[in-house]
């Protein structure tokens, strides 16, 4: 019996040295957000609607939006202003229902959001490991035009005459432009790298993973979040790992250089993700979607998220 009664209180003064260590985690990723100048408010606003108010019907009470800006430390002022621009640009509407405000994403957010979740949350790659070369020709007159139309083909400036991908969409036959594919090679791999800024990129995904360790390492030992300190760990996680991803080429294993930290960063968003999913939802199941009814229940495409990392 003394050996239990010893063993339960170990066990609770270990639950609650987690529980210190890993408040203190989260105070330090808010400090980091927070580091950073001007602070980004809108583009976590962005983060907040894409990540966790799309699959739950897309609309928010500017209230809400205000109290889940509080846990970043942004005041109400910032939030005000952020807001007032996203709606300028046509990513947020504004519908006022007597003394309340709400915000649905747009139409243009909706499209926006379609395309980044794929890259975020679902990881395709290319299939083909070879490299596109795209030769620019012709009247000078036309090469603004040729270069808009490259780009749209997820091709890469190599430099002003040489566009090349690993990944191109079909690309209709435009005069002035030459296609040539080169299989994988040293030299192709270097010709990425330079083009995609791919050594830049992996320093993202290096500061990611750093950023983010000691989290993962504690909430694996068991620690747990209350649900305010998981929405803000699940917002700031997603936040971060979007800059380095949406930058991505995605590129085949075969055409990247060696000890590439973008699946490692991958696999610890996943995991963190899917620890603090569950608690961040119930502080969102407080939050109105309009003047009557709190957010709908998420929909499916939450649980299909990361599904390749498991």
């Amino acid at each position: 019996m003394a050996f239990a009664g010893l063993a339960s209180r170990y066990k609770v003064r270990c639950n609650e040295w987690l529980e210190m260590e890993t408040n203190a985690l989260v105070r330090d990723l808010v400090v980091a957000f927070n580091r950073r100048k001007p602070v980004r408010a809108g583009s976590l606003i962005i983060t907040l609607y894409g990540d966790a108010i799309v699959p739950r019907g897309g609309s928010l009470s500017l209230g809400d939006i205000t109290r889940i800006m509080e846990l970043f430390r942004i005041d109400s002022g910032h939030v005000r202003t952020a807001i007032s621009r996203l709606t300028t640009e046509k990513w947020l509407e504004r519908k006022k229902v007597g003394r309340n405000t709400f915000y649905k994403l747009s139409k243009r957010g909706e499209g926006a959001f379609a395309r980044a979740t794929t890259r975020i949350y679902l990881a395709r790659r290319a299939e083909t490991a070879k490299l596109r070369l795209a030769l620019l020709n012709g009247e000078a007159a036309h090469r603004a035009a040729q270069r808009k139309a490259l780009e749209a083909a997820n091709f890469a400036p190599f430099n002003a005459m040489t566009y090349v991908s690993a990944d191109a969409a079909p690309l209709k036959s435009i005069k002035g432009i030459h296609l040539l594919d080169l299989p994988a090679s040293a030299e192709v791999i270097e010709i990425l790298r330079a083009a995609y800024k791919l050594d830049d990129l992996a320093d993202r995904y290096r500061e990611f993973i750093a950023q983010f360790r000691s989290l993962h390492d504690a909430l694996k030992r068991g620690a747990a979040l209350n649900d305010r300190e998981a929405l803000t760990v699940r917002l700031l996680l997603i936040q971060e790992f979007r800059r380095a991803v949406l930058r991505d080429p995605a590129l085949p294993s075969a055409l990247l250089p060696a000890g590439w930290p973008g699946e490692e960063a991958r696999a610890l968003a996943a995991s963190i993700y899917k620890k603090v999913l569950t608690a961040s939802e119930r502080q969102l199941d407080q939050c109105q979607a309009d003047e009557t009814h709190a957010l709908p229940k998420p929909n499916i495409s939450l649980s299909q998220r990361f599904a390749a990392a498991q």
